[in-house]
């Protein structure tokens, strides 16, 4: 295992051919748009500020209020080690994500990815929305998470009304 000195003299040499700071700024300028597009699309939603992360993984929740109302928040995430967009099902506490982590993992509910345990883990559900993301076509690639990410955002809904979880209508 390199030592932190040689990871550093390594990443300063990937700096100063200057693709990297390229690549994340067109990522990071995406993902904004990506989510002042949901913003502006459905005003209805909570829509939050972009965590960037630390090269991990960035995100920005889109919650509807039938979610926030029931303390669940809904965030778009960019795996930078996986490539790809997901999106999470989480609670805003450690309660919430455990209350219905419990009840999605009971229902036996296989329609997304249940975490295995809410111990250090972001999320309820996990779903990928697009793997190895085609950045050639962004206005295609933003239709694609957008129709995706509704179509979750419905089954969650359906689901917790069909459990009498009503905040919904």
């Amino acid at each position: 295992m390199a030592s932190f000195h040689e990871y550093i003299n390594e990443y300063r040499k990937q700096l100063e051919k200057g693709v990297i700071q390229k690549a994340y700024r067109g990522l990071m300028e995406y993902i904004m748009d990506l989510r002042t597009h949901l913003k502006n699309k459905y005003p209805e939603h909570f829509v939050s500020g972009i965590y960037s992360g630390y090269m991990d993984m960035t995100f920005f929740q889109f919650t509807p209020t039938t979610l926030h109302d029931r303390k669940l928040k809904v965030s778009i995430v960019f795996i930078y080690d996986a490539f790809r967009f997901e999106i999470w099902l989480a609670g805003y506490n450690k309660s919430v994500q455990d209350k219905y982590w419990e009840l999605f993992r009971e229902s036996g509910w296989g329609k997304y990815r249940v975490v295995p345990t809410t111990n250090g883990a972001d999320s309820i559900i996990e779903h990928v929305l697009v793997e190895d993301p085609d950045f050639s076509d962004l206005d295609a690639l933003t239709k694609r998470i957008e129709k995706e990410v509704l179509r979750f955002i419905v089954d969650v809904e359906g689901f917790l009304y069909k459990q009498n979880d009503c905040a919904c209508a």
